[in-house]
């Protein structure tokens, strides 16, 4: 009986452990599109499906025209495009008022990707190289490789942390919008 005790108790702590480690940019572009969206409903229309979807279609603009919302970057259009069939869908528990995050993982369920879709990493162009160089080695492999692919750049032979930031500061000028 106390084995069954500890063995609940050991679960619920990897569990709860396994919730702490959660990545924190994790449907970072889908709660920030769910936000913009519910900023666009006035607050007597919140529970309306179809006022949330007309919100939906002003946030994106007009994708089946191809004429998506020029004031949004590359990583929100492609968010419309995951959000434009699925717009009743969205609708359903965004009325429900369901924390943004939430219908993010539920919308996760259908599709995958809608998760994955992360924002650039942000680097400032107006430090100066020893600061840029310090500010990068605080960085983990993975945010320094999303820097290299935001740049459109291969880093061939890369296989250390230092040939990825030596790589980063030869290609410091490159424009990242795409």
């Amino acid at each position: 009986m106390l084995r069954r005790i500890l063995l609940a108790l050991a679960l619920l702590g990897t569990a709860e452990a396994a919730k702490a480690k959660a990545d924190p940019k994790e449907c970072e572009v889908c709660i920030a599109n769910l936000e913009a969206i519910d900023k666009l409903i006035d607050k007597d229309e919140k529970t309306s499906k179809q006022s949330i979807m007309e919100a939906i279609t002003k946030h994106c603009g007009d994708l089946q025209n191809e004429q998506p919302n020029p004031a949004l970057n590359a990583r929100d259009r492609k968010m419309c495009y995951y959000f434009e069939p699925i717009r009743a869908a969205i609708a359903q528990p965004f009325s429900t008022r369901m924390p943004k995050d939430r219908v993010c993982k539920r919308l996760k369920q259908s599709n995958g990707e809608i998760c994955n879709v992360k924002y650039q990493v942000q680097v400032d162009n107006n430090l100066s190289d020893e600061e840029m160089l310090a500010q990068l080695k605080k960085k983990r492999v993975k945010e320094l490789k999303g820097i290299l692919n935001d740049r459109g750049v291969k880093c061939e032979g890369c296989l250390e942390k230092d040939d990825f930031i030596k790589k980063i500061m030869a290609t410091n000028g490159m424009s990242t919008d795409f």
